[in-house]
């Protein structure tokens, strides 16, 4: 029914910047936040990025100073904006939209950024 689309991934070398985007097909209603996770060969998925309704953020700290999360109302986007990228920010990006009623998150299907040293 809604399909959630990631854009802006691809191949940077590292210390360059990338703006990943989370664009939805439809409406999505009661939206609560949005969070970019990412998920690296051998290692489990991470929570990097989240805003709230409110618009309040928050990071993980490996991307504290580096990553920033904003939104287009308009546009009914979430960019994660990427700078001073590193090697081991190289990882499938995804988006998650939680929203209150079912399914109660609706999952992209990933964009991949590759940071070569």
């Amino acid at each position: 029914q809604v399909q959630l689309v990631e854009s802006g991934g691809g191949l940077v070398q590292a210390g360059g910047s990338l703006r990943l985007s989370c664009a939805a097909s439809g409406t999505i209603f009661n939206i609560q936040a949005v969070t970019w996770y990412r998920q690296a060969p051998g290692k489990q998925r991470e929570l990097v990025a989240l805003i709230r309704r409110s618009g309040s953020t928050n990071v993980v700290d490996s991307v504290k100073g580096r990553f920033t999360i904003s939104r287009d109302n308009a546009k009914n986007t979430v960019y994660l904006q990427m700078n001073s990228l590193k090697p081991e920010d190289t990882a499938i990006y995804y988006c998650n939209v939680q929203v209150l009623t079912k399914p109660y998150d609706y999952w992209g299907q990933g964009t991949q950024v590759t940071v070569s040293s």
